[in-house]
């Protein structure tokens, strides 16, 4: 797939980038995109939450009425899950949600996400830059160079570039990340992807190796 070059203006340069078919074109695998997104988002749980058992409850152990005679349910101290304010029966308790994914899941879940963006004609490419200053205003008129100022866009970088950071941070629809950040989920969360030169080189190397 051959795309033109942009610069941050959102003109044509005259120069063109062919994608890899390897991993902008390839059939995707629907249940390696479920696996790798489900993980992303189970790694990202706490796993904190916690109710006390009815031996954590604060409360005298003494029985309250006669086992039987009573004409009501059986119940033991003002612990017992029965009474109100006792403690809770098989509550949630902190545990660990991450799992493990085959690095190979991981890369066909990504280059399954990329080339349905591909198909979808929502990938960009533009020149390699950098602002001189962190400004808001220079990131949006990027975007409405690009024509995608009112669309959920993620821009990948080849390296840390804290200006451009900066520019876009204060954006709700703009996420700036490196190509070592980019994941599934990521991918598919956004309307549009933005790629630099460079980044796309690296992306495709990583993926392919």
């Amino acid at each position: 797939m051959e795309l033109n070059v942009l610069n941050i203006k959102g003109e044509e340069t005259g120069k063109t980038i062919t994608l890899s078919d390897a991993v902008f074109g390839i059939e995707p695998n629907d249940h390696a995109i479920y696996l790798d997104v489900k993980q992303h988002l189970a790694n990202k749980r706490q796993g904190t939450h916690k109710t006390k058992e009815r031996g954590e409850v604060a409360g005298s152990t003494r029985k309250l009425i006669r086992q039987k005679g009573g004409g009501g349910a059986r119940r033991g101290d003002i612990k017992s899950p029965v009474m109100v304010g006792g403690g809770r029966v098989f509550g949630p308790q902190p545990r660990d949600y991450s799992f493990k994914l085959n690095k190979k899941v991981k890369a066909l879940a990504r280059k399954s996400a990329l080339s349905y963006k591909a198909k979808d004609n929502s990938i960009l490419i533009v020149e390699d830059f950098t602002f001189d200053t962190p400004k808001t205003k220079d990131f949006i008129s990027l975007l409405k160079g690009l024509k995608i100022d009112n669309r959920k866009m993620l821009l990948v970088l080849p390296e840390n570039n804290k200006p451009v950071f900066l520019s876009a941070r204060n954006l709700p629809k703009a996420n700036v990340i490196t190509t070592s950040e980019l994941n599934t989920f990521k991918v598919l969360d956004v309307a549009n992807l933005v790629f630099t030169e460079k980044s796309v080189g690296i992306i495709e190397q990583f993926l392919n190796a």
